[in-house]
């Protein structure tokens, strides 16, 4: 048979493919005895053969069909398909390997059914639709990129063809599982080599290059991208170890234990997103750490897990420390040596010197894990502020937890349903508040929260618990401006120290404007990115964000999105939220990132003084509270009679309505609530929420309380928001939708300085004679000209999505609240809802906001709760070992 069109002068596009071939060749009489030899390489690939061709007598292909096999090797897969009587082309990238193929092929006698050629499986010399079979065993690792290869290996089969691959275990997870690769064997594997080679044990050299594959779930998403169907797939366990003729690890609890092993691999999968850099693991027992990381300060040195020297502390991390140099020349001085440049190590040494209490030292952005491997002690922990999250699961004695509810979910073989009392709060407040999600059994840390499991228990405690004491004496203003500025700008520099570039994202306000002019004292000219919807929609910021990076001298980029773009995009941004939230700035904030990720991996964000400093109307109503209380009652009450009867003024009238709440918490709870607690729970079917005390929530929130009795009245509600409305809502969606596209977003105004020293202030410093944000103001007009100072304040880009919705609630989101199939009626009264939309339609109410968060609830229900990834079953998981897959073109 004529050879393939083969070109003898390959490109193989990466230094990664190189380093590839050049290892096995270099090394092909190894790799011919490792499959040729009784040992455990030769064992694991004997397997896999046996289950390929097992598979295809399974397929009934018939003979004389065309079969492609890529990365050929030493020939004895080619042999066992040619002896059935098909039409091998057999390939590889390796001289060596051909040969080695050729020569098997020859003593076989199958010449005359074989043709075999160097080969790039990236770029196949072969017609569309040339095979009704492709195999690729054990190659897909070892591809510089398999999504590529993949797509030629669609390309080449035949309509109803068949692709046959096998994934190897990730290359750490093989280093554990093979007893030749096991830490105790490290120091004598030299040794322990060169007798094996006297005796034709050979095996290839340690130094090969890293496997490429991430897991079978990354895998199941490339072959979905090419339009492949999965109809098979099998998993082996270890290769069958014996003693004295015994096996040691029976073939069910193999496989059992690869499920375990690729389950926490396969974690980390939907978080490729998050760091698509480098990912590392750890086990120690029942414990197993993943992590994936994006790389931003010690890129080389920082991956992760890390370890101190003795391997007794292990930590993975994300986010930053952001005062690891100090910390780390204070541990230096009390005997501690690093091994890397990394703000991770600072924890690993901070624990062994202060315990737990490193949590208190760290100033920074943060979710983290330590591991005491002699105390068996598991730490994690959210750092103060919320601005990264931390979920966990607990079942079954199982403990899961992550960054992302994903993970969470792909630990557990079960599934996990909605908890109809988080929707009900999430209706009420449009985001799910701490430690709630919108899963049952799925829970996040709140702020400055840790979860410890020691001794076979687990347990929450709160780790940070600060207590704002007002300032002794009379603060002069000009005083405490100045001490304001200079935490700003200790606080910019910190959170500008980087390895990667750095940008900000630019609103056309006095936040952004002022952290970009304190950027700028650090350098400079900064990349700058803002968003709006130009002609599509009114009153977008472009103009003023153009204009104060014109001022400010920055390097500023526009992005500008029509209104298809953004509808089309709205389930994928849901989809990334992981929980319905129904803020307006979610949409903006997707794709703000999308865009900056082209040009950095770090942006800073002007999110803060609007919770620090008063800069909502509510603030308003919370400071001059006491007055409205103080006033006589008969004034109280004709006002809120005069109130009530005003048309589409929601807002006002829960503002007025709360002002008369005697009890703080509750008076706070019904602040930030879209709706009273009675409405919210009359969208529900009656047989869907559990009894509860309408304000249940202030149960969560109690432990604030001892903080509040040293603040004043404005000063207790924003510890309330700090805890809560800004970490769960805003912080939690900037992040997700941020790192969503690999971009870390800073929020340097939440410095532990600053917002200590805020909490400290009296509310006159924040609130004085109606105007908002007083002292963060008098900073702003140092930097910033008046014309920016005057500008009319409003959120990101958020009017735009309030102009879509109400342009669309009068068509196709009408349809959505009124259809009776819609899925969030599994939960909620149809007819309660069409009252809902009744009311605002007609003008008698403002229920925008809440019929917003409806149509929100139904997107994520569509697009998340749908989808069969939240449903985790076992025959759903990825599994490890080495694993076959049976492939069907559509």
């Amino acid at each position: 048979m004529k050879s393939p069109a083969v070109s003898p002068d390959i490109s193989h596009g990466s230094e990664h493919q190189t380093l590839v071939d050049t290892h096995f060749d270099l090394n092909v009489a190894g790799w011919r005895d490792v499959y040729d030899q009784i040992n455990v390489h030769g064992a694991i690939y004997r397997k896999r053969l046996e289950i390929v061709l097992e598979w295809i007598d399974d397929l009934a292909i018939p003979g004389g069909e065309k079969v492609l096999e890529i990365g050929c090797g030493s020939g004895r897969c080619t042999v066992a398909l040619a002896q059935r009587g098909y039409l091998v082309h057999a390939m590889d990238s390796v001289a060596g390997m051909v040969d080695s193929t050729r020569e098997r092929v020859g003593q076989a006698g199958v010449k005359s059914s074989v043709s075999i050629g160097l080969g790039d499986a990236h770029h196949l010399a072969f017609r569309d639709g040339s095979f009704g079979l492709v195999l690729a065993i054990g190659v897909m690792p070892y591809l510089h990129s398999p999504q590529k290869a993949l797509s030629e290996m669609a390309r080449v089969l035949k309509p109803g063809g068949f692709l046959l691959i096998t994934a190897g275990n990730r290359w750490r997870l093989k280093r554990i599982l093979d007893p030749w690769f096991s830490p105790p064997m490290q120091p004598a594997r030299k040794v322990i080599k060169a007798i094996l080679r006297c005796f034709r044990d050979a095996r290839p050299d340690d130094a090969g290059p890293p496997l490429r594959l991430d897991s079978l779930r990354e895998l199941d998403r490339w072959l979905a991208t090419v339009g492949l169907l999965k109809i098979k797939a099998r998993t082996v366990g270890f290769p069958p170890l014996t003693f004295r003729g015994r096996p040691i690890l029976g073939e069910r609890t193999s496989i059992r234990l690869n499920h375990w092993l690729q389950r926490l691999a396969d974690r980390n999968v939907p978080g490729v997103h998050r760091g698509p850099d480098d990912d590392g693991y750890y086990f120690s027992g029942s414990l197993g750490l993943g992590f994936r990381r994006l790389s931003i300060i010690d890129l080389a040195g920082g991956h992760q897990p890390m370890s101190d020297a003795e391997e007794t502390v292990w930590v993975t991390l994300n986010g930053e420390i952001y005062n690891f140099k100090e910390l780390r020349a204070e541990l230096e001085s009390r005997g501690h040596s690093f091994r890397t440049e990394s703000d991770t190590e600072v924890i690993i040494h901070g624990y062994k010197e202060w315990g737990i209490d490193v949590l208190n030292q760290l100033n920074g952005m943060f979710g983290l894990a330590i591991w005491d491997v002699k105390k068996r002690r598991l730490v994690v922990a959210r750092d103060a502020m919320g601005i990264k999250l931390i979920y966990y699961r607990l079942t079954n004695s199982q403990l899961s937890f992550g960054s992302e509810i994903r993970s969470v979910l792909a630990a557990a073989s079960s599934g996990a349903n909605v908890d109809p009392a988080a929707l009900n709060l999430f209706l009420r407040f449009r985001y799910t508040p701490s430690p709630l999600t919108i899963f049952e059994g799925v829970r996040k840390l709140a702020p400055g929260t840790m979860l410890i499991a020691e001794n076979g228990k687990c347990r929450e405690a709160r780790w940070y618990n600060y207590t704002p004491v007002p300032f002794s004496g009379r603060k002069e203003e000009k005083e405490a401006a100045e001490e304001l500025l200079e935490l700003y700008r200790g606080a910019v520099k910190r959170h500008l120290l980087s390895d990667v570039p750095v940008g900000i994202l630019l609103s056309g306000g006095i936040d952004s404007g002022l952290l970009l002019a304190l950027m700028n004292e650090q350098g400079g000219p900064w990349p700058t990115y803002t968003i709006g919807y130009g002609e599509s929609f009114h009153d977008d910021e472009l103009t003023d964000a153009a204009e104060t990076a014109k001022i400010l001298r920055a390097k500023h980029v526009t992005i500008k999105l029509d209104r298809a773009e953004f509808e089309r995009c709205l389930p994928k941004i849901v989809e990334c939220l992981e929980e319905p939230v129904a803020a307006s700035s979610i949409v903006p904030m997707y794709f703000v990132s999308q865009r900056a990720r082209q040009d950095v991996k770090v942006a800073l964000v002007g999110q803060g003084p609007d919770e620090l400093f008063g800069g909502y109307k509510r603030h308003l109503g919370v400071r001059y509270g006491d007055w409205w209380r103080g006033l006589p009652g008969v004034i109280r009450s004709s006002v809120s009679f005069a109130v009530d009867r005003l048309p589409r003024n929601e807002t006002l009238k829960r503002g007025v309505s709360s002002l008369g709440t005697l009890d703080r918490m509750k008076r706070y709870q019904d602040v930030f609530s879209l709706a009273p607690a009675d409405t919210i729970d009359g969208l529900f079917r009656g047989d869907i929420l559990p009894n509860q005390n309408g304000h249940a929530l202030v149960d969560y929130w109690h432990d604030l309380i001892p903080q509040m009795a040293h603040t004043d009245e404005l000063g207790a509600f924003q510890l309330l928001e700090i805890r809560s409305s800004l970490p769960d809502e805003l912080l939690m969606y900037a992040d997700k939708l941020s790192m969503a596209h690999g971009l870390e977003v800073r929020v340097p105004y939440l410095d532990r300085t600053i917002v200590e020293y805020a909490q400290r202030l009296g509310a006159g410093f924040k609130v004085r004679n109606g105007s908002r944000k007083w002292l963060h103001r008098r900073v702003c007009e140092r930097y910033l000209p008046s014309r920016i100072l005057k500008r009319k304040k409003r959120g990101f880009a958020v009017n735009v999505v309030d102009d879509w919705f109400h342009s669309s609630l009068n068509s196709e989101l009408q349809e959505v609240l009124r259809d009776e199939s819609s899925l969030m009626f599994g939960f909620l009264n149809p007819k309660a809802v069409r009252s809902l939309l009744k009311s605002h339609q007609s003008g008698r109410q403002d229920n925008h906001k809440l019929l917003f968060s409806l149509v929100m609830v139904e997107q994520w229900l569509r697009r998340s709760w749908s989808r069969q990834d939240w449903r985790m079953s076992p025959a759903s998981q990825g599994i490890g070992g080495f694993d076959s897959h049976i492939r069907q073109t559509q």
